[in-house]
């Protein structure tokens, strides 16, 4: 019979593509997995991988393997969620990711109402980048996560994680007028486009220096894209990943950058916003067929109150059908 566990590592090999980066990741060493992966291929009774360079890629059989894993695995969840249920009250550690602004703008209110409904569950909060969050999830680190895309960056479909919606927002232009190196028609300092495409909001600001996230970042690539779509190459001299310092960079000219508009509640006076037609959506994941865990479920509720509850929600809460 096929070993679960052993199956888990098959799958985090065709996620990860190295066994080395599957060892790091589940704190074993290379040598204890592969070792496992060849118990799985004799328990299997085909070649699972093979060798190409230095690399160790799936074989078809190996393919087929993982995604029977990825059903077994998610119809595990479906059981832990069940007996969770059957037990009396909500308890326990919950091990929580965030992107950066989801940590001030959701969590603390979002902890609040869980304290409030749950004094028994033990929220654990990390922050990490939303392009890692199906790897921590997968591998056990996290229990559920607020994660975001954005145009021009939709998320990679990933049968090993599910989500809801939680908000849809607007993404601005923060500028602090005519930046250094900005052209001669970028808006003065004060004004704000209303309406236009995007190639008439970010065509002015071409020749400017950009701030962005860091490279490798889903925010980073929406940046790139976005002003690659307007028509142009962003010339980056800042990468920053807090949007705070983004809007203050921004309002003393050293930069134009992007904002999502839960980071302008309390931008500097001297920044320019100029709302744009792009968005950035936020939802809440978990490993495949975790969604209806009880601490899962009421995590995702208190999230949607917290939203429910800031400035301007009523335009932004995404539904919750």
């Amino acid at each position: 019979m096929l070993d679960v566990r052993r199956l888990h590592l098959l799958r985090e090999l065709d996620r990860r593509g190295t066994i080395a980066a599957v060892a790091e990741a589940l704190t074993f060493t290379a040598s204890a997995v592969s070792q496992q992966l060849s118990v799985l291929e004799r328990e299997a009774g085909v070649p699972l991988l093979e060798r190409s360079g230095r690399r160790v890629v799936l074989t078809p059989a190996g393919r087929t393997l993982v995604a029977h894993a990825d059903a077994v695995l998610e119809r595990l969840e479906l059981a832990v969620s069940e007996l969770a249920g059957a037990r009396e009250g909500i308890r326990g550690p919950l091990r929580i990711g965030t992107f950066p602004s989801g940590g001030p703008a959701i969590v603390p209110a979002a902890l609040a109402e869980l304290a409030r409904r749950h004094p028994a569950l033990e929220p654990m909060v990390q922050e990490i980048d939303s392009a890692r969050v199906s790897d921590g999830l997968r591998a056990g680190e996290l229990d559920v996560a607020l994660v975001h895309d954005y145009d021009f960056v939709p998320a990679s479909p990933d049968t090993t994680v599910g989500q809801v919606p939680l908000l849809e927002e607007p993404m601005y232009l923060a500028t602090g007028g005519a930046t250094d190196g900005a052209t001669d028609s970028a808006p003065a300092a004060g004004s704000a486009a209303r309406g236009g495409t995007l190639a008439e909001l970010l065509g002015p600001w071409a020749a400017s220096p950009w701030i962005t996230a860091r490279d490798g970042t889903t925010g980073h690539a929406m940046a790139v894209r976005a002003c690659q779509a307007a028509g142009f190459q962003p010339r980056i001299r800042h990468q920053v990943n807090d949007f705070r310092t983004v809007l203050a960079l921004a309002a003393i000219g050293q930069g134009a950058g992007f904002v999502p508009e839960m980071a302008t509640a309390h931008a500097p006076e001297d920044v320019v916003l100029t709302r744009l037609p792009l968005f950035r959506r936020s939802k809440v994941a978990f490993r495949a067929g975790g969604g209806s865990h009880p601490a899962i479920a009421a995590f995702v509720a208190a999230a949607r109150t917290a939203v429910g509850a800031m400035g301007g929600a009523s335009s932004r809460v995404a539904s919750v059908g």
